[in-house]
């Protein structure tokens, strides 16, 4: 759980302080006042990464060379004995998590800029790499961009597996982080080989790197899919199933488009080209994408997002912030009932227990059904 939000020069954000209270807290706004960009703060507190920026710099204010998100949290008993090993403080309840973002030189002292990180991840003041720091907080972001799973691109269905399993399980955080530096290279002398005729022998070690991490990022896509599959929910939610189309790695399938990797100086298969296919159960297995109504799809996409909270407080014992981008405002009717129900845990939802929730709206009207809200006005 989140307890205070500090943003120093992040986005349009010069100085601000934000508290949260355990449970329902709704940041009110108009337009453009920067509600999105406190709950972009959040997601890169917990992933290490932005929800929405292609380069990480664009999350400084453009006046500043530096900006600064600092998240206290109350920690939950599953991740105490970790956080308590590993810091030299002693702190057994409250957590501070910090990001600095540079956009990578700070002119100090000095006429000429010195070049610095463009990113750095602290946990009670004590320095971090991604693969220790994501996960520490655990989010669910639901926003209007999620709407487009369904439809649009596989790469996106690919982070939302990376951005689900990466909070949950340090060994897919160090699998994924290796399987796309090994891809990287691997491609790279793919492309030496077909224009400058390298032997196909120097593939052999990314072969067996990819291999091997690819195997485990698989099986844990795997368990994710089975779980939500497996999850019951009443009507409506009980009609939606994902069918993963898995990209299966091995020596035999590299070996098997060899000349056609090299034509293309691209790896061909793996888990970089995963997808899944969204299905609805009562049409005999059809493909929401392709035969679903726009209503159909968007139920679908609040399903997986209630299923993928489902999996977080399962698989940790701690029950993730569930953050809700104006979402209201891209929802009909029907479906906010359903995730007002989710958020006051109505009966139907009796196996997901939702904890803190943070909404943004600009208009309060949408949030009329929900009591004993900590409204928080920008």
């Amino acid at each position: 759980m989140i307890e205070k939000l500090y943003l120093d020069q992040f986005r349009n954000f010069r100085k601000k302080r934000i508290d949260f209270s355990p449970l329902i807290n709704v940041i009110v706004g108009p337009n453009a006042s920067g509600k999105t960009n406190i709950l972009e703060s959040l997601f890169l507190l917990s992933t290490g990464k932005s929800s929405k920026a292609r380069l990480e710099e664009e999350m400084v204010n453009y006046s500043s060379e530096m900006a600064r998100v600092i998240g206290v949290l109350k920690v939950e008993a599953h991740d105490k004995k970790i956080l308590e090993s590993e810091s030299s403080s002693g702190e057994s309840e409250k957590t501070r998590l910090e990001v600095i973002l540079t956009r990578g030189e700070l002119n100090i002292e000095s006429s000429f800029p010195q070049k610095v990180p463009r990113k750095k991840l602290l946990v009670n003041q004590i320095s971090r790499r991604l693969i220790d720091f994501a996960g520490i907080l655990k989010v669910v972001l639901f926003a209007p961009q999620d709407l487009d799973l369904v439809t649009q691109s596989p790469n996106l269905r690919r982070r939302f597996l990376d951005t689900v399993l990466s909070q949950v399980d340090r060994e897919y955080r160090r699998s994924i982080l290796s399987y796309e530096k090994g891809l990287r290279q691997r491609n790279r002398l793919l492309l030496k080989i077909r224009e400058e005729g390298l032997s196909r022998s120097q593939l052999l070690f990314w072969d067996k790197l990819l291999i091997k991490n690819g195997d485990y990022i698989s099986r844990a896509r795997e368990e994710f899919i089975s779980f939500v599959n497996t999850i019951q929910f009443e009507e409506p939610l009980s009609d939606f199933e994902i069918e993963y189309d898995k990209s299966s790695i091995s020596e035999a399938r590299l070996e098997q488009y060899a000349e056609e990797e090299v034509m293309a100086a691209t790896t061909l298969v793996g888990p970089h080209r995963d997808d899944f296919i969204f299905k609805s159960k009562s049409k005999g297995g059809r493909d929401i994408a392709l035969f679903g109504s726009r209503g159909e799809q968007r139920m679908a996409v609040l399903w997986l997002k209630i299923a993928e909270y489902s999996f977080i407080e399962t698989k940790t014992k701690d029950r993730p912030v569930f953050l809700l981008d104006d979402i209201f405002s891209e929802l009909d009717h029907k479906n906010r009932l359903i995730v007002f129900d989710f958020l006051k845990g109505d009966k139907s939802f009796s196996l997901v227990k939702v904890g803190q929730s943070i909404i943004t709206t600009a208009d309060e009207h949408y949030l009329e059904e929900l009591e004993k809200v900590e409204k928080i006005r920008l």
